[in-house]
């Protein structure tokens, strides 16, 4: 998988696909992750990508010809599985969503600033738009973090065991159950019996107890 990320902030974002599973992704040769800084396709040598938006306001929206600059030259490259803009005013990503993002060859991601971006590159060029929560932040750089460490870790044969990623939260709509490690007795608290058993059938009739007990009581609108 190759993943590119059209941004304002490069630095702000290359550390973490430093270390761990998204490391770990890219040494296995997995996913390829690329940055494209803005600045490299504004309009004049002063830097400039952001104007003020019409009609009056406040804040500045970053403009049409960087954007669709850049873009179009990738697309040029390559073709894009989707392009995506990373937007507080879009569906709030998913574990459906990370799942059938990661069976993607190449991803094209395009990070938000200031105010936006002018709504014409979303007309001209987006396929999906996806926020990480009903929030702001300063720009969709964290957030495009989030998404592709949401997708890469999917990819088969990037986590040590395969089948821990379909036993996450959301996979199934549910929470995960309870986890427990030695020792089994620590100040007092004991783990669950059933979980020292040995017995498999019973614990994951426990399992899958203990997940919807939990979805109805913290998430109850997953159910």
């Amino acid at each position: 998988m190759r993943i590119d990320i059209i941004t304002v902030s490069p630095d702000l974002i290359k550390s973490p696909f430093e270390f761990s599973i998204m490391k770990r992704a890219i040494d296995k040769q997995m996913a390829e992750v690329h940055f494209h800084d803005l600045r490299k396709f504004a309009l004049n040598k002063y830097g400039k990508i952001d104007d003020y938006q019409f009609g009056g306001g406040a804040g500045m929206v970053l403009m049409i010809e960087p954007i669709d600059a850049c873009i179009s030259q990738l697309k040029k490259e390559r073709d894009y599985d989707e392009i995506i803009y990373m937007t507080p005013d879009a569906p709030t990503l998913n574990q459906r969503t990370a799942n059938t993002l990661s069976m993607a060859e190449n991803i094209l991601i395009l990070c938000g600033h200031y105010k936006g971006v002018d709504h014409r590159i979303r007309e001209m060029h987006i396929t999906k738009e996806i926020s990480i929560g009903d929030y702001v932040l300063s720009g969709g750089e964290l957030g495009a973090v989030v998404l592709c460490d949401a997708i890469i870790r999917l990819i088969p044969g990037v986590l040590g065991d395969e089948t821990s990623a379909l036993t996450d939260s959301f996979q199934d709509d549910l929470l995960s159950p309870p986890v427990y490690t030695r020792p089994a007795e620590y100040k007092g608290m004991k783990v669950p019996e059933v979980l020292l058993s040995g017995n498999f059938p019973k614990i994951d009739d426990w399992r899958t107890e203990q997940a919807l007990s939990r979805t109805e009581s913290i998430r109850p609108d997953l159910l």
